[in-house]
């Protein structure tokens, strides 16, 4: 599977934005890494308009077909805007410097409830018991707000229902 954009050019965006590659990183763990940020801006396509090109076997979200941007312009079929591309690099960078910080595994009935090391001691805060995995889910998902502020443009907008006469 292929990320968005290049590591070429994800070293471009990197440097521009003033981010430190830490030393010793090889294309292929950036490959890597791509791979894994993309995968994060691809959990946004229920809320991307439009449909993926190339069908269903389309290996990212990204291009789309029918898609508008939030104001209503149309995209080209053929067309990863550049925002997706830079977000995912946003997310990449997140996922060189801290592996796995962004795909979080969440095991139900699993989670630590005070955690004594030394001196140092951390109690967690309890998870409801009526907690669904959805919800365990949306909790432990890190929110990056650099990377939503890139995506809202391509989101759909929330419109209030409609009610029935």
């Amino acid at each position: 599977m292929a990320g968005y954009g290049s590591n070429e050019a994800f070293r471009a965006y990197a440097a521009d934005a003033g981010y430190i590659i830490p030393d010793g990183t090889s294309d292929a763990d950036i490959a890597a890494a791509r791979q894994r940020g993309s995968i994060v801006i691809d959990r946004y396509e229920m809320k991307f308009s439009g449909t993926r090109t190339g069908g269903f076997q389309q290996e990212r979200a990204w291009p789309r077909t029918g898609a508008t941007t939030y104001y209503g312009e149309a995209i080209p079929s053929d067309v990863i805007p550049a925002a997706i591309v830079n977000a995912s690099y946003e997310a990449a960078f997140l996922e060189v410097t801290n592996p796995g910080s962004l795909l979080p595994v969440i095991t139900p009935g699993a989670a630590v409830k005070r955690e004594k090391i030394g001196q140092l001691e951390v109690e967690y805060q309890q998870t409801p018991s009526s907690a669904t995995v959805d919800d365990l889910v949306r909790l432990a998902t890190p929110i990056v707000t650099i990377i939503e502020g890139m995506l809202w443009l391509y989101l759909r907008p929330c419109l209030p229902g409609i009610l029935a006469v």
